[in-house]
């Protein structure tokens, strides 16, 4: 967080810095009231730089085995550049190489956990494990130590599911 407020100063400063240059270059013709506007833009152009670059630079910190299995856009109105680029705000990913399969009555089950990350002041990451039916198409969360399903959070998976096909692909 510190470096975060660093960073967005030193972008501060230095678009402050290039608006007093030209303003010295202009022969002083540029009003005065320019170095705080770009002081300010500066701050502005930074902090949209880094909100829009938060999930590409989490997407890549993954390992290679990680599949991003949904996105969540955001549109806010303290923020009105979000109405013409809407701004991820939240992801969940699921670890291939942590699948644990089993069959149970002939069904194939997988079992797995659900990371699903938030972009906050400070990220927020959260995980939850699953058990699909691939067979019915049914995904449940379990729950507490011993990983026993909530059956009244059942839920039933469309067939173009990405988190259903992730999970129940042959791969």
């Amino acid at each position: 967080m510190i470096w975060h407020l660093v960073a967005a100063a030193s972008a501060g400063l230095g678009a402050a810095g290039a608006a007093l240059l030209l303003r010295s270059l202009s022969g002083k013709r540029l009003p005065r009231w320019i170095i705080p506007a770009c002081a300010g833009l500066g701050l502005l152009a930074y902090q949209i730089n880094y909100e829009y670059g938060w999930y590409e630079y989490k997407r890549q910190q993954l390992p290679e085995s990680a599949k991003v299995v949904s996105t969540e856009k955001s549109r806010m109105l303290w923020r009105p550049w979000t109405y013409l680029h809407p701004l991820t705000t939240a992801f969940s990913v699921v670890d291939r190489d942590k699948l644990v399969q089993s069959r149970a009555n002939g069904e194939r089950l997988v079992e797995f956990v659900l990371y699903r990350f938030e972009m906050q002041y400070r990220d927020v990451l959260t995980h939850q494990a699953y058990l699909v039916n691939c067979s019915a198409r049914e995904s449940v969360p379990l729950v507490g130590d011993s990983r026993q399903p909530d059956i009244g959070r059942l839920r039933h998976l469309a067939g173009d599911d990405p988190q259903l096909e992730t999970v129940c692909s042959e791969s």
